[in-house]
């Protein structure tokens, strides 16, 4: 017999996979083998499912016949996030990206990460992110400062400048800072 129990609340094991629906379906999945590398697992007239690792499928792609976009700010995703493991692993990602054309909607020190997001041809966001904190510790004390209260967003920089200075070999410690570049 088993006892399930109900007590506590279990966490999944790992995020699966996320859907988008899309008015162009090649172009969604140009785009997404474009920036992760994706491959088509399976592929239909509506509908295709994609992954970038060992995953069955990360992605969907479904087809809507609604033109319209969702009003900025509606209710709703706002964008997803990929972390990477380093520094140097963002920066490669935006200049080869940046190479083949497609170019960050925004890019900001957030204080705990250094971001970029980019839009799908749809104008759904997704983030590229490296962590800014060593550790876990460094991270909630800066989460704890005054600065971070004052400025929760964080500070918009140039990633072609920033991109430049880590060419250049300037410290990481320097980079992760926010308004350093």
């Amino acid at each position: 017999m088993r006892k399930v129990e109900t007590n506590k609340v279990i966490s999944p094991s790992k995020f699966a996979h996320i859907v988008l629906r899309t008015r162009d379906l090649e172009k969604a999945l140009a785009w997404y083998a474009d920036v992760l590398g994706t491959e088509v697992v399976f592929k239909n007239d509506f509908a295709a499912f994609v992954t970038y690792d060992e995953e069955h499928h990360r992605l969907a792609l479904v087809v809507t016949p609604e033109e319209e976009r969702s009003p900025p700010g509606a209710a709703g995703l706002d964008h997803f996030a990929y972390g990477f493991d380093d520094f140097g692993d963002l920066m490669a990602s935006y200049k080869r990206l940046r190479d083949i054309g497609i170019k960050p909607a925004w890019c900001i020190n957030h204080g705990p990460t250094t971001s970029f997001y980019y839009e799908d041809p749809d104008g759904t966001r997704m983030e590229f992110q490296v962590d800014n904190f060593a550790t876990e510790e460094e991270l909630k004390g800066w989460m704890d400062t005054e600065a971070f209260a004052k400025n929760p967003i964080g500070v918009e920089f140039d990633p072609d400048k920033l991109l430049a200075r880590y060419e250049a070999g300037d410290p990481l410690e320097e980079l992760v800072l926010q308004g350093s570049a």
